[in-house]
């Protein structure tokens, strides 16, 4: 099993070129608020920054569709991950004004997933599981019961991938793989030294332990 790495929360060019360096598959930037927020200008500039290997993705809360497919366009990434506790209809609808891929994220509350996940598993081409925390949509820190959630995702799933995101580092995403066997890690703070600064070191023993939990 091959194993992707996304660095999101990506505010600085030079992290973005570490990533690409690093062989990541995938880099984001956020839109959605918080200390990471960048315009579609900044974004365009620090993922275009990667070259053209890793697929850029853009992080987005409750802006409306057309909104976000402008801000998508403007930015030039290729994939629309909806954060805001998105619903099939709200994928269908991003479907209509982008060309790109939409990943959609399913927070959790400790096990339990959202009882609308089984329909982003339908309708979303990624579901990207990240914690329920009050006042963020993401990039907080705390990580998932992975062992309870990977009973819950077991008739869920399908064919449809799995993208886990929340609390993960260099420390603890190993076991993360182990349990739950995602398609993709999602990391922000945990190889930060601050709110969208990366770490260079920490990004680097990311990307070296999750090729280490390959089996």
């Amino acid at each position: 099993m091959v194993v992707r790495v996304k660095f999101c929360g990506l505010t600085r060019a030079e992290d973005a070129r570490v990533a690409a360096a690093l062989g990541a598959s995938f880099v984001g930037a956020v839109f959605a608020g918080g200390p990471r927020q960048l315009s579609p200008r900044q974004a365009h500039d620090v993922l275009g920054a990667a070259g053209t290997l890793p697929e850029r993705v853009g992080v987005f809360g409750s802006a409306s569709a057309d909104a976000i497919a402008r801000m998508a366009r403007e930015s030039a990434v290729t994939i629309v991950q909806m954060h805001d506790d998105p619903r099939a209809a709200d994928v269908r609808a991003i479907r209509e004004r982008f060309g790109g891929r939409v990943w959609a994220a399913a927070r959790t509350s400790g096990s339990l997933l959202p009882e609308w996940a089984e329909e982003l598993f339908r309708a979303a081409d990624a579901v990207l599981l990240d914690a329920r925390v009050s006042g963020g949509l993401g990039g907080t820190g705390v990580t998932l019961e992975w062992r309870a959630l990977a009973r819950s995702l077991e008739d869920l799933r399908g064919d449809t991938p799995v993208v886990l995101a929340g609390g993960l580092r260099p420390e603890n995403v190993a076991e993360a793989i182990r349990l739950l066997a995602p398609d993709v890690v999602d990391v922000s703070s945990g190889v930060e030294t601050a709110p969208g600064v990366k770490d260079h070191a920490r990004m680097r023993a990311f990307v070296e332990a999750v090729r280490s939990a390959a089996p």
